[in-house]
């Protein structure tokens, strides 16, 4: 698992690679919020292009992130997500408040 950041025009750009699950997930957790507490921007896209597996836990840790971000009025963004990803927001409706974009 891993989390890389970078900050480019008032946009916070997570990318999320390696498994999103129950062993990786306090990992993630504690990695994603560093970034999004410690940084001054206006949007948030999370980059799944290198997610290989995501289970119920890593859905919940995203959602997590997104509740975080909600009370602060930041949108959060899904890019590129690998087909097994793209699968899971599909059926769990997830783009609905974590939309997908290009």
């Amino acid at each position: 698992m891993q989390v890389n950041a970078k900050i480019y025009q008032e946009t916070l750009y997570l990318q999320v690679a390696g498994e999103l699950d129950e062993h990786t997930a306090h990992y993630a957790r504690m990695a994603m919020d560093n970034q999004l507490e410690s940084a001054d921007f206006k949007q948030v896209i999370i980059d799944l292009s290198k997610l290989e597996f995501m289970d119920s836990t890593g859905i919940g840790v995203l959602i997590g992130r997104y509740k975080k971000m909600k009370q602060k009025n930041i949108p959060i963004f899904i890019s590129n997500p690998s087909v097994q990803a793209d699968k899971i927001f599909r059926m769990t409706a997830l783009y609905d408040v974590m939309p997908k974009i290009n």
